[in-house]
């Protein structure tokens, strides 16, 4: 996958992530092919603060791989309507980090 350092992910506009949280900070990059890639992988553990910031994110992933020409299986969690707010989790707790209280 294309590397995205400090300076570069600096560069790009909020409009460039699939979801910005309150605090400004940015979640999900799907500025090239192989970050919309990636951030179809992680959608599901990422942690959104709403359902509607939630699928926000998820439309604007299918856009950029609709737009990058890449193929999302109809089974994956992207391409579902938000159910639920929850990230996927592992024994050790939610992965995409906790939020804090």
């Amino acid at each position: 996958m294309a590397t995205l350092d400090t300076k570069d992910r600096d560069k790009l506009r909020s409009s460039q992530f699939a979801y910005v949280d309150k605090q400004g900070e940015e979640h999900l990059p799907i500025n090239d092919e192989a970050h919309v890639r990636n951030a179809i992988a992680r959608f599901n553990q990422t942690e959104f603060e709403s359902k509607a910031a939630k699928e926000r994110a998820r439309k604007k992933i299918l856009s950029a791989a609709k737009r990058h020409g890449i193929d999302v299986d109809e089974d994956s969690n992207v391409a579902r309507p938000t159910r639920s707010l929850r990230a996927a989790s592992t024994k050790r707790g939610p992965r995409g980090g906790r939020r804090e209280s």
